[in-house]
């Protein structure tokens, strides 16, 4: 029997499930589950696909992601949660890495992002966040990698989708435990 969270995310191109390490980041994992078991991811989207040919031309760190859930600071999100750095938790940001998306240090709330690909520098000293602190990584694509995938591959010439190109999530919701 497992101790793991899982929790399966159904998107319009099919879905994916996330293996969450409850037990390396207990505080971002217990916010990602708040808006599942709330129900806030249902009915959301991913609206941003970034990849190397459609990211700013002035930014040096080309990244890989797909990145959805709640918007930024949308009145209907849970309060801003600290930042578990990959230094606390020892976890990195590898190809199907789950993390939180942030802007300050302690802003986190229910966007998220899976990395295609390896993506270092997302990690606490990585150059994609100015402070050097990174991102909170805090779970993993255990199955229908190929989905995100494919979400991926729905890039555009813009990172930020057009309401209308937005692939929604139709539902998110735990796995029993045990699997």
């Amino acid at each position: 029997m497992s101790d793991s969270v899982f929790v399966t995310l159904e998107t319009a191109l099919g879905a994916f499930t996330v293996e969450l390490f409850e037990q390396k980041a207990p505080l971002t994992t217990a916010n990602f589950l708040a808006y599942v078991d709330s129900g806030r991811y249902d009915g959301s989207s991913i609206f941003r696909i970034v990849n190397p040919d459609n990211q700013d031309a002035e930014d040096p760190v080309r990244i890989s992601v797909i990145h959805g859930g709640t918007r930024p600071l949308a009145p209907s999100n849970l309060p801003m949660i600290a930042l578990e750095t990959t230094r606390q938790t020892g976890l990195s940001h590898r190809h199907g890495t789950l993390s939180l998306g942030r802007e300050a240090a302690d802003s986190a709330e229910g966007d998220f992002f899976v990395c295609i690909s390896d993506q270092p520098h997302f990690d606490y000293g990585g150059a994609r966040h100015p402070d050097g602190l990174g991102f909170a990584a805090f779970g993993q694509v255990c199955a229908g990698m190929a989905v995100v995938e494919a979400i991926w591959g729905r890039a555009g010439a813009q990172e930020y989708l057009e309401p209308e190109e937005e692939i929604r999530i139709l539902r998110a919701y735990r796995q029993p435990r045990g699997l």
